[in-house]
């Protein structure tokens, strides 16, 4: 009884911690550019010399999906999105660099170039400010053009360009504020190879059927668990009663 009711705990426990790494997946759904969570339930052994033949169920996260989520035209002019592989450089809250798809950007009054949600855009030479200007304009390469104010359409002057990355992904790590950092706190080094496309946006990648259906098997994993307590339970009582009996 004591092993059954062990097992059920464990499992109980690792079907809400997994549930709610869904949770979080489902409600950034509609999230710009975010990268959902992957899991694995896994059955490992009791370490401890005292127990024998005991088994635990974990929940380990099996890493980020990093595969494109769905590109859609909205006409920004500073809205932009990864065309295949690379990451735009941010600055994190603790002001080292990191990294994002979330490429729907505006500015500040102050003329600082942030994303979505508030972190700093990286140029050249660290956050990107931007000048009063009557247009802007974002190219393939990352390169920020604008029109200053009062110039004829065609003065155009290049102001800087954002920092563009592709490292390796599987050097990638999630922070729990969902920006992407190197394992080793390492900074990725531009490359020209990473292009974007102006006035899109990259969507989240999170299927949202795949993610009710998982929501769905979790919940029911975790009645079967609670059932499988409460069968312990009773078998218990029922063992205690014939004991009292004899």
């Amino acid at each position: 009884m004591d092993d059954m009711l062990y097992i059920a705990m464990s499992g109980a426990n690792q079907a809400m911690l997994a549930q709610g790494v869904n949770a979080n997946n489902l409600a950034n759904a509609s999230t710009t550019g975010f990268k959902q969570d992957l899991l694995a339930f896994q059955a490992l052994p009791l370490d401890d010399q005292q127990v024998t033949g005991r088994v635990y169920t974990s929940v380990e996260q099996n890493g980020t999906d990093m595969s494109p989520g769905p590109m859609t035209t909205t006409g920004g002019e500073l809205d932009i999105a990864v065309n295949g592989e690379g990451w735009i450089a941010v600055q994190a809250s603790d002001g080292s660099e990191a990294y994002t798809r979330a490429g729907s950007l505006r500015l500040t009054s102050t003329g600082n170039l942030i994303n979505a949600s508030g972190r700093p855009v990286l140029g050249n030479g660290g956050p990107i400010a931007i000048p009063p200007a009557e247009k802007i304009e974002v190219g393939a390469d990352g390169t920020i053009s604008i029109r200053p104010e009062g110039q004829t359409p065609n003065a155009l002057v290049v102001v800087d360009r954002i920092k563009l990355v592709n490292p390796d992904p599987q050097q990638l790590t999630k922070g729990e504020d969902g920006l992407m950092r190197l394992r080793e706190g390492e900074i990725a080094v531009p490359d020209g190879s990473v292009s974007l496309v102006s006035g899109a946006l990259e969507m989240s990648n999170v299927n949202v059927v795949d993610a009710m259906v998982n929501m769905i098997a979790l919940s029911r994993q975790y009645e079967a668990e609670v059932k499988l307590m409460k069968t312990a339970q009773e078998n218990d009582q029922a063992s205690t009663q014939l004991m009292s009996v004899q």
